[in-house]
């Protein structure tokens, strides 16, 4: 064996490996289709698994001996890095390779066995005195793993690192190595910056629970997840865990950051510097960050789940990773915002919008509330009382903020518009001006509807619930059916009713005591001016019901003229008998005389109205800029 021991090195030809020895080879080893062609004695001297390999083929043949190693670990290349080793050359452990020197020797079953101080050993010790002591080695080294995930569970090489890096998170970073790089200055163990070496007492003033995002942001989705998981059974907060998580979704999913309204930002890193970023699959990294996520709730994290959302329509995942985000996010709508809430339609819809992913969140948020979803009578009432009341009312402002905002869009079905007004129960909602104004914008949109289709829809608003200033709008409106503006009209007229009837009442209860006590006649004097303007305001309600009635009637006699037209119709022969009878113009047919007849009873009652409230049109325009 001493030729052997005299080579000087090796040479590649092609696919073959030869050694410098003058003995000829004797075996021929086959890693992935590359050969290594080698002596016998100093492979069984170091690797049992060889050894058992060949006494079990060991035949009275004087052919070369060929032995495959199928999956080895490493390849080819690590497998030259252990022939040197067996021909007594030098190996140098690295933080990058000792994860696969470690697990190739576990495979040819290199123990002390076989040698002292065999491969195995060697890797173990560098392992544990080296790698898991400092932070950038640990996190290149489970880095390494995972092209050897299975046989490095087997030596627990992934559950010792990982283990290591959740003490470390927890402990002071500068004590993991000396010196690191931090924010591209180098940094004593003390905390202290260092300039060309010299320790210049200045102190880093920073966040120390976010410096470790970015390092293990570099692991594959399998790893990290695993990390994740570690680090909550070891008690690292749930919020530090959650932004770990989105760092690293924000990272890998294209766009996430923009929809989340903020950037991720330079966080203090160790080993990042050295390391290349993972290759990640991103369905099979929602599916992970689905199971990862905290139960957690606010407005940034809300964001955070939207965007998760549009991400996964847009790669088409399966129904159920949908489903649990849809959940999640109704659970804590009254967090999202409008911008967030407009998904656009990644399928073939003819909606500009996912409008059923936000209607299907909604009732989500309506199930997750059970004072909401409960059929007692008195539930309504203790609803304003109830903790769910202000979550309930900003939810309904925000679906009604959705609706006037996806309600230009041409292919909108009315139906769409009343599920998702409906979606919420009708005590959600104190005013009903913002469901009017969505419902304004939609007619606007779609002109063709007919006043039928019209009166449906305006069925979900209860006019009771306009503001003053809505009324007013409502009763001039030439979008809304006739019948809608005669209701509005007629609620407007009660509202008026009701408040002066508190004035009354509170004038009347305050001013009987102060009758007797002279210092009190400034506070008289105050109520004899607010009862000066109630009776003003009576005298204007007196006459909008007296025009009320005579639109009511002047409607009746002009039923009641059509009625004559059209009995005579039959032995009037002159057209212009029938005109000069309802008080119109003479046409040149008969049945074009009867069309106008009809458009001037419907434009009538409008237009008389309109006159009735002359100095409402104008107030309304001035205040609608601002309401609506």
């Amino acid at each position: 064996m001493a030729p052997v021991g005299k080579i000087s090195g090796f040479h590649r030809e092609g696919n073959d490996w030869f050694c410098n020895a003058s003995l000829p080879s004797d075996i021929t080893v086959v890693v992935d289709e590359v050969n290594f062609h080698l002596h016998k004695f100093p492979l069984i001297s170091r690797c049992g698994k060889i050894a058992t390999d060949i006494e079990e083929s060991q035949t009275n043949s004087d052919k070369t001996l060929t032995v495959t190693l199928e999956e080895f670990p490493g390849g080819a290349d690590t497998f030259f890095i252990i022939v040197k080793f067996c021909y007594n050359g030098r190996v140098e452990f690295t933080p990058r390779n000792i994860v696969i020197l470690y697990c190739a020797a576990d495979y040819l079953d290199m123990t002390d066995d076989y040698g002292e101080d065999n491969l195995l050993s060697k890797s173990e010790n560098f392992f544990h005195k080296h790698i898991l002591r400092q932070w950038k080695d640990c996190i290149l080294a489970l880095q390494s793993c995972e092209l050897v995930i299975t046989r490095a569970d087997k030596l627990q090489i992934i559950n010792r690192c990982m283990n290591a890096l959740t003490v470390m998170i927890c402990t002071d970073p500068s004590l993991f190595g000396w010196p690191m790089m931090m924010y591209g200055s180098l940094q004593s163990p003390g905390g202290s910056i260092l300039w060309n070496g010299i320790n210049t007492g200045a102190k880093i003033h920073s966040n120390e629970s976010d410096w470790w995002f970015e390092d293990i942001s570099y692991l594959c989705v399998e790893l990290f997840e695993r990390l994740i998981r570690t680090m909550e059974s070891k008690g690292i907060r749930p919020e530090n865990l959650s932004r770990a998580i989105m760092y690293y979704c924000k990272k890998y999913l294209p766009g996430l950051g923009r929809w989340q309204g903020g950037q991720s930002g330079n966080l203090r890193t160790v080993a990042s510097f050295s390391m290349t970023p993972a290759t990640v699959d991103q369905s099979a990294l929602l599916k992970s960050v689905i199971k990862l996520l905290p139960e957690k709730k606010g407005k940034s994290f809300c964001r955070f789940l939207l965007g998760l959302l549009r991400v996964a329509l847009i790669l088409g995942v399966n129904n159920t990773c949908q489903d649990i985000l849809e959940k999640r996010i109704g659970e804590q709508l009254e967090f999202a915002t409008l911008d967030s809430l407009l998904i656009p339609s990644y399928s073939d819809s003819d909606t500009l919008y996912n409008s059923d992913c936000v209607e299907r969140m909604i009732h989500h948020f309506v199930s997750s509330e059970p004072s909401l979803t409960s059929t007692s009578p008195s539930s309504s009432f203790d609803l304003d009382t109830s903790p769910a009341s202000g979550r309930l009312k900003r939810v309904a402002k925000l679906v009604d903020n959705y609706i006037a905002e996806v309600a230009s869009d041409v292919n909108l079905k009315p139906g769409k518009i009343r599920s998702l007004a409906e979606a919420l129960p009708e005590s959600s909602r104190s005013l009903h001006d913002g469901l009017y104004r969505a419902l304004d914008i939609y007619f606007k949109a779609h002109s063709w509807l007919s006043d039928k289709e019209r009166e449906q829809l305006c069925s979900i608003i209860d006019f009771q619930k306009l503001s003053i200033d809505a009324c007013a709008h409502a009763s001039q409106n030439e979008r809304l059916p006739l019948r809608i503006v005669l209701q509005v009209l007629f609620f407007e007229q009660m509202q008026l009713r009701t408040a002066l009837a508190g004035c009354m009442h509170v004038m009347d209860a305050e001013s009987a005591p102060a009758a007797s006590l002279s210092g009190q006649r400034v506070q008289r004097d105050g109520w004899v001016t607010v009862v000066r303007e109630n009776q003003v305001l009576k005298v204007g309600m007196e006459r909008m019901r007296s025009r009320v009635g005579e639109l009511e009637e002047e409607f009746g006699k002009i039923k009641e003229e059509m009625k004559k037209v059209t009995k005579s119709h039959s032995h009037l022969s002159s057209p212009r008998f029938i005109s000069r009878g309802i008080g119109c113009k003479l046409l040149p047919r008969s049945s074009d005389a009867q069309r106008d007849v009809l458009e001037s009873t419907v434009s009538t009652p409008r237009a008389s109205v309109e006159q009735a409230r002359p100095s409402t049109r104008h107030s309304w325009h001035r205040k609608s800029s601002s309401l609506f």
